[in-house]
């Protein structure tokens, strides 16, 4: 059938343009059982935190890894909002690498803020990262929570740098007791196996051209700048669902950039659930009933769909299954 007339765009031009900085958050929900059980909370917190606490302007995409209606509804009522500038939905989990090769071939500003769909972002945490990155020569990464257990890995070309003229430095044990407590609680680490893979680890503090910093950076949230980091991503696709982001902080030292953290804690780590003082920060946001907000989760499916068709049997194998998973998990 012939074309009617022209497509009215032709010849129009829009005046957006992309922001220097993109945010960039990868979201990933399943189901509300077990280890999900309260992530939809904290993914609304993570997302709600940083919309509420970016101030230099940005353009924020979001990639969802397949994750479950209750979710892929309310990252759309963000968009709606204009709230989320890009959303990208894919049927089904890629993969963590897969999803930030998508993320930053498709992020259109020269900077990229990564995070994990479980930080949350206090006031002020964009211009810090920025300003590290605007400070230091050759910054590849640049984090917001320090973590003493990465002095371990591809921190060479960071501590270099500390050898050259103009750079003071301090070394030991520098951060304060309940930055390494909230890390070990929120990534589920017991006192012993933290205290085994901090021995012999030192803090290092730096100080350049009047901006400090302290060295060492991690994948889980992070500032780079696009292209350095497109260059250190894997070619082609593994498969796996999670894995490879060391080889990529590898990549990046062994390339001589720096890695680097803001020398004040500028984000929170959530882990996979919200504890009573992330709760009272929700509601400084304005989040009310946040149980009320969680998601139904995924319809059963296999031998058991005939017998959890019935919600009130759903309700008991689920809170049965919610129950074993703290138990096991301590």
């Amino acid at each position: 059938m012939p074309r009617i007339g022209m497509n009215p765009a032709r010849g129009q031009v829009t005046d957006y343009r992309p922001s220097r900085v993109t945010l960039a958050v990868l979201t990933y929900l399943p189901n509300d059982a077990g280890y999900f059980q309260e992530r939809f909370d904290v993914t609304r917190l993570c997302l709600e935190s940083l919309i509420a606490n970016t101030t230099p302007p940005s353009d924020l995409l979001v990639f969802d890894n397949g994750s479950s209606a209750p979710l892929v509804d309310f990252l759309r009522s963000l968009r709606d909002q204009g709230l989320i500038r890009y959303l990208l939905l894919s049927s089904q989990n890629i993969g963590k690498i897969g999803a930030l090769q998508m993320i930053f071939r498709a992020a259109p500003g020269e900077i990229v803020a990564y995070t994990d769909d479980d930080v949350y972002f206090l006031p002020g945490w964009l211009d810090a990262h920025l300003q590290l990155i605007d400070t230091y020569p050759r910054v590849g990464m640049v984090t917001g929570f320090y973590i003493r257990t990465r002095m371990g890995d591809y921190v060479r070309s960071t501590l270099e740098f500390t050898r050259q003229p103009g750079v003071e430095t301090e070394r030991g044990l520098l951060i304060p007791k309940a930055w390494e407590e909230e890390y070990r609680v929120n990534s589920g680490r017991t006192p012993e196996s933290y205290a085994s893979e901090v021995a012999n680890l030192e803090d290092v503090a730096l100080r350049y051209r009047g901006v400090e910093a302290l060295a060492s950076a991690h994948h889980f949230q992070f500032v780079a700048p696009r292209e350095i980091f497109l260059q250190a991503l894997p070619k082609g696709w593994s498969g796996k669902l999670m894995g490879q982001l060391m080889e990529v902080e590898k990549t990046i030292d062994e390339a001589g950039y720096l890695r680097l953290c803001t020398r004040q804690q500028t984000v929170h780590l959530l882990g996979n659930r919200l504890n009573p003082e992330m709760v009272q920060r929700a509601q400084e946001l304005g989040m009310e009933n946040l149980k009320k907000a969680k998601p139904e989760g995924a319809k059963p499916g296999g031998v058991w769909a005939p017998v959890l068709k019935y919600s009130w049997l759903r309700r008991i194998a689920q809170g049965i299954y919610n129950r074993l998973h703290e138990v096991l998990n301590g």
